[in-house]
């Protein structure tokens, strides 16, 4: 036999063997406890990472990312997402990167004023500024792609579309053909939102041609209704990370009975997110089978300004606490902190664990 022909078998068993390896290899989420902030961490089945958000500045959240990359195995962030700027999504950036090499940055683009926001007061401009300048100094050390609705971020083992990007969203339905969303007729606008959060990059993340999730980040109640009205163009998901915390200036019925989730993930804090208003509109979505929480939500005084009507929190709208990764709510800096894990498998079925607890629960590939 040749040395090329040598050569070419040689090749052709390791292309083999890398393909047995990743049939049987899973899809892991982790969602990490950032005390009310957003980060979630996906590990294709390639091996290839993706992180979503990075949670407040600091060393708490940054440590609490980098041990949930430690056990995925992960030792950098191929594709860091960042949803929008506020600070509890992108104040992380700098203090995750000297932990984990970042290598691409995924964003909407420049900061811009909100359409009908007021003039910040100087002390809040200083907070935006130095956000900016430490996110633009970590950013420089990468690759960085401006994102766009209706974009893909081109990761191995993972189809990732953006829905929603700059305060625009997908204009053509996601499964290729438009589903009349009957659920419009009864939805109530809210008013106009003038926050970065109308900007959000959210995402489809979808693997093995059977497993979807949605993460829409801090989009609001508005915009939400645009992705599936009149028309549903996001069709139906497995899991649903609640958008903005589960507060209540998001997570329209329309849209949350519409995507119908089997599971939602609420990456609340223990006083921020989790309002009753969407704890109502889960627990009453079609087909849904569970809730987690990475908080127990604490009972407090409703806020109007997140849209809250009715009082959050307390026994009677958490999760049992099976289904809740962290029950403390005093002080935020508590340790050690726990994460729920997501694994999915090659034939979409998933299960989820409480990594407080160990508690873990099945779920049969969907036939949706």
């Amino acid at each position: 036999m040749s040395q090329r022909c040598v050569l070419v078998v040689a090749a052709l068993l390791v292309l083999s063997q890398t393909a047995r390896m990743q049939k049987g290899r899973t899809l892991d989420i982790y969602s990490i406890d950032v005390e009310g902030g957003q980060a979630t961490l996906f590990v294709s089945p390639s091996g290839e990472s993706l992180l979503v958000d990075s949670g407040n500045p600091g060393d708490r959240d940054a440590d609490r990312i980098a041990a949930s990359a430690k056990d995925a195995g992960v030792s950098r962030i191929d594709y860091l997402v960042i949803t929008h700027y506020d600070g509890d999504h992108v104040g992380g950036v700098k203090d995750v990167a000297s932990r984990l090499p970042i290598r691409t940055f995924v964003d909407h683009g420049p900061r811009m004023p909100p359409p009908g926001s007021s003039p910040l007061t100087p002390e809040a401009q200083a907070n935006v500024d130095r956000v900016d300048r430490q996110y633009a100094e970590a950013r420089a050390a990468g690759r960085h792609i401006e994102v766009r609705a209706g974009d893909t971020i081109p990761i191995q083992g993972l189809d990732v579309q953006v829905v929603s990007s700059k305060g625009a969203v997908i204009t053509k339905p996601l499964a290729g053909r438009r589903t009349n969303n009957p659920l419009c007729r009864d939805f109530a606008p809210h008013p106009q939102d003038t926050s970065e959060n109308i900007f959000s990059v959210g995402v489809m993340i979808a693997a093995f041609g059977r497993f979807r999730l949605l993460d829409l980040g801090d989009l609001t109640w508005n915009t939400e209704h645009d992705l599936v009205c009149p028309d549903n163009l996001l069709g139906v998901v497995d899991v649903y990370v609640t958008t903005h915390h589960g507060l209540a200036r998001s997570g329209p019925p329309a849209l949350v009975h519409a995507i119908r989730p089997r599971v939602a993930i609420v990456n609340n804090g223990p006083q921020k997110g989790n309002s009753r208003e969407t704890w109502e509109t889960l627990k009453r979505s079609p087909g849904l089978e569970d809730v987690w929480q990475l908080h127990f939500s604490v009972q407090r005084p409703a806020q109007p300004r997140f849209e809250e009507n009715g009082q959050p929190g307390g026994p009677d709208l958490n999760a049992p606490e099976s289904f809740i990764a962290n029950l403390v709510d005093a002080p935020p800096t508590h340790a050690p902190a726990y994460a729920l894990k997501l694994s999915v498998r090659p034939d979409g079925s998933f299960v989820v664990v409480n990594t407080r607890n160990g508690y873990s629960k099945e779920y049969k590939a969907g036939s949706r």
